[in-house]
């Protein structure tokens, strides 16, 4: 076990720097192509139907190499397997440079979901190494700093991504992006955990027996609910802004970039000042925050289309977001054992990909006879339940 201060912030300790470090860097770079990439691909298909493709190729790895990905972070060195998956990322990213026509989307895809399937094996190591490197009372603020370099990341690497597509083209995107995967996997393999958990690895079940631990049913009931909000926060958001709001792609790009703002302020609140936060707390707490605020913002037209109410909103609405994910990992890293990490955070992959997968579907309704606003209605009210399951775990826990 990490012999600092469990009362002190986990970037105390030197090895979970070198990670911050190592996953801001790549972070940024994944950010240049997120943004780069499905504007390629719509330049080079005008259509919006090749892009919605792209999207999709990175949620199906999670779910069909989730065994895979579990049983590498269960039974292998988690640092050597996060190590090897940056350098394969790098290689798998220099096909792209051969894309330059519709005839090379076929290519642009496969890469798409190369890189992706690599990312599907990176999450479970990761997430399964961390309390290796922290304490138990650690896992809350190490997890928020991961959170906050991912925001980090999109800051520098978003506008960075468009930057060098429009100057240098989709080859300079792909070098650079290359290179801070290199410099990650050099960062990681400079970790040294204090506490190997590999002894007893063999001992747990796969990913399917995971999601069926009677322990962990709350926490997965409410990442499946928060997952399905969160895809049909991807296709409603757009339709909302340019629709009810009555803005343009300017304002899409505004206001979905100013949530980094909350997030980061969480991010660094959680991150260096946080102390024996309880994770089931926050994942209860945020998850109806979230709601509150999705409901405040879908209905907020019927006042005003005024767009600054909606810039604070969306500021706002980033803090409960990453205090989310961060109680959701937190929550499943203190309730497994070492044996039982794998396979549980590769079955979290799987849900958040089937779960936002189920959103994207139903988020394509509103332009049927369902319409936008009763899906608006429905995105933040499944937040909203996420967050009673949380609450009635949190009885159940005082009533023991």
């Amino acid at each position: 076990m990490s012999t600092e201060s469990p009362t002190r912030s986990a970037f105390t300790v030197v090895s979970f720097r070198r990670l911050w470090a190592a996953g801001l860097v790549s972070d940024a770079g994944d950010w240049l192509l997120f943004v780069a990439l499905p504007l390629v691909v719509l330049q080079l298909t005008s259509s919006a139907l090749g892009t919605a493709v792209a999207f999709l190729l990175e949620l199906a790895p999670a779910v069909v190499l989730a065994p895979l990905a579990a049983r590498l972070a269960q039974r292998y060195d988690r640092r050597r397997v996060m190590v090897l998956v940056n350098v394969g990322q790098a290689v798998a990213l220099l096909p792209l440079l051969l894309v330059d026509a519709v005839d090379d989307v076929p290519l642009l895809f496969a890469v798409i979901a190369a890189h992706a399937s690599l990312a599907a094996l990176f999450e479970p190591a990761k997430n399964s190494l961390l309390p290796d490197l922290v304490g138990p009372h650690q896992l809350v603020s190490a997890n928020a700093l991961i959170g906050l370099n991912q925001n980090l990341g999109r800051l520098a690497g978003g506008p960075v991504g468009g930057l060098l597509l429009a100057f240098g083209g989709l080859g300079v995107v792909v070098l650079v992006d290359v290179a801070t995967y290199l410099v990650s996997a050099a960062l990681i393999a400079t970790v040294r955990p204090a506490n190997a958990s590999l002894a007893a690895a063999h001992d747990a079940g796969g990913v399917w027996a995971a999601l069926l631990l009677p322990r962990l049913r709350a926490v997965f009931g409410m990442i499946v609910l928060a997952s399905v909000a969160q895809g049909m926060f991807q296709v409603l958001f757009v339709l909302f802004v340019v629709g009810p709001l009555g803005g343009g792609e300017a304002d899409v790009g505004l206001l979905r970039g100013i949530q980094a703002v909350g997030a980061i302020a969480a991010g660094l609140a959680l991150g260096i000042l946080s102390r024996r936060a309880d994770a089931t707390a926050l994942a209860a707490g945020s998850t109806l925050a979230f709601g509150l605020l999705s409901l405040a913002v879908w209905n907020l037209p019927l006042i005003t289309t005024e767009l600054w109410p909606y810039v604070v909103l969306f500021a706002v609405v980033g803090a409960p977001g990453v205090v989310m994910v961060t109680a959701f990992v937190s929550r499943l890293q203190g309730e497994t054992t070492p044996s039982e990490r794998g396979p549980v955070f590769a079955a979290m992959g799987v849900l958040f990909a089937v779960g936002q997968g189920a959103g994207l579907l139903l988020g394509g309704l509103a332009e049927s006879t369902v319409g936008l606003w009763p899906l608006l209605q429905l995105q933040g009210a499944l937040y909203l339940a996420a967050g009673l399951v949380g609450l009635v775990t949190l009885r159940r826990r005082v009533d023991d």
